[in-house]
């Protein structure tokens, strides 16, 4: 039997996506797996966004400029942010196993993107590449 994985997941001010994001920006893993929250540069967090992770997963909180770690307990598409940043669209997704979520968190994404004051479709962009 494959033991769990584990992945890590950058806070930064700047990466290839532009200011204020998540590094790698999706990130496809299976359920059972851990997923790290690295505090490359200082002021973020990560969290999971309310409505927009899978029914019955376990949602997370992590603490300003502190390392952050989730096992991930559902399978399904997860969208998290940096609650600071969100407004800059600093968010992120998390496809655990099939998207089975896919369809209501895209229908649900507009309370998160409806606050956005730069890169408004930067969430559409990342969902768009979740098969």
């Amino acid at each position: 039997m494959l033991s769990a994985a584990e992945h890590s997941v950058e806070m930064k001010n700047v990466g290839a996506d532009g200011p204020m994001v998540f590094t790698p920006a999706v990130l496809h893993v299976a359920v059972g797996d851990t997923v790290h929250f690295l505090p490359s540069d200082p002021a973020h967090n990560s969290e999971s966004v309310a409505g927009l992770i899978p029914e019955g997963a376990t949602p997370w909180k992590g603490d300003m400029n502190k390392k952050v770690s989730v096992t991930i307990d559902k399978e399904g598409v997860y969208v998290y942010q940096c609650l600071p940043h969100s407004v800059l669209a600093m968010v992120g997704v998390i496809v655990a196993g099939k998207p089975t979520n896919l369809d209501a968190v895209k229908t649900n994404a507009s309370s998160l993107t409806s606050k956005f004051v730069v890169n408004k479709d930067r969430l559409d962009k990342y969902l768009a590449q979740v098969k």
